[in-house]
């Protein structure tokens, strides 16, 4: 059943873009023009959701994400000063192209003592930090900028690679590929399990299986950018339900991931930019065609 789900997954996520791309309009929901007009400001504010994260979470004593608790490592206390000092930098919105480059640098190193999976899912810290080095807001009122296509349409591809690689990590660590650790979640908080809530009554495994595919589908739908307004919307609900069950704790380790939603949602709703948001660079298939010799010359052919 899962891996009949995540072909399903693809298979939709390719057809979502195929048809965004052939026959639909751009931008696709036209009343929310007016969102497109915090184009401007975005970068500020999206260094304020990051900025807020990263001292909160120095603040709980981890390190960027939850899965490092700095109280393993020898040098924690440097780490969590490091982390809050940049996300007052952040905040305060001056130079935040340095302060996106020393994140992008850091970050990685630190939570290599984590794994993998550690490192995978706070991806969309880095995409943020890459898109802030791209597009970095300015010195003028608010911070506004009017970045240039090529810079922006580079910063939103980093911005939708690194939020959809953290949540294709995290359905399958936290549920397609660890099914065990979602049921103990949903033992402990059954409300999880909306099936059950509306009246459905699904094995456990078919809920976690679903959840997993779902978020499976967020994921890729952000790095296609295809429809970034419908995406946004829909993603948007099960991001804001779980703040009902676990309140601060979640609106805060999830601010990053807000701060991309509205990036994608107010570019994706402004006629002059909702174009780059689901830009892909090209591929160039030259290098893997073959190429035919031409066959040796017999010496008779070569001496007429």
């Amino acid at each position: 059943m899962t891996l009949a789900l995540i072909i399903a997954v693809v298979a939709v996520s390719v057809v979502w873009r195929f048809v965004a791309t052939r026959f639909l309009p751009v931008p696709e929901l036209r009343f929310l023009a007016r969102v497109g007009d915090l184009v401007p400001y975005v970068p500020r504010l999206l260094g304020i959701h990051l900025g807020v994260s990263l001292l909160a979470a120095a603040v709980s004593g981890h390190f960027l994400t939850h899965d490092l608790d700095v109280g393993e490592v020898g040098v924690g206390p440097l780490m969590l000063l490091v982390e809050g000092a940049l996300g007052i930098w952040f905040i305060t919105g001056v130079r935040l192209q340095s302060a996106a480059i020393l994140l992008a640098l850091t970050g990685p190193l630190a939570l290599l003592t984590t794994g993998p999976v550690g490192l995978l899912s706070a991806m969309d810290l880095l995409g943020v930090a890459v898109f802030l080095a791209f597009v970095p807001p300015s010195d003028a009122a608010f911070g506004r900028v009017e970045p240039d296509a090529a810079a922006l349409r580079r910063g939103l591809l980093a911005l939708r690679l690194g939020a959809g690689g953290a949540l294709i990590t995290l359905a399958f660590a936290e549920k397609l590929a660890n099914p065990g650790l979602a049921r103990e979640t949903v033992r402990m908080f059954p409300q999880l399990d909306i099936f059950h809530t509306v009246g459905i009554h699904l094995p456990v495994d078919t809920f976690v299986a679903v959840a997993g595919a779902t978020e499976l589908l967020f994921g890729l739908l952000v790095i296609s950018g295809a429809l970034p307004q419908v995406a946004v919307l829909v993603a948007g609900i099960p991001f804001n339900a779980t703040l009902l069950l676990f309140g601060q704790t979640e609106l805060l380790g999830h601010l990053p991931v807000y701060g991309v939603f509205l990036t994608l949602l107010a570019y994706g709703s402004n006629p002059r930019t909702a174009e780059l948001v689901r830009w892909l660079p090209p591929l160039h298939f030259s290098q893997f065609r073959f190429r035919r010799t031409a066959p040796p010359l017999r010496v008779g052919a070569e001496r007429r």
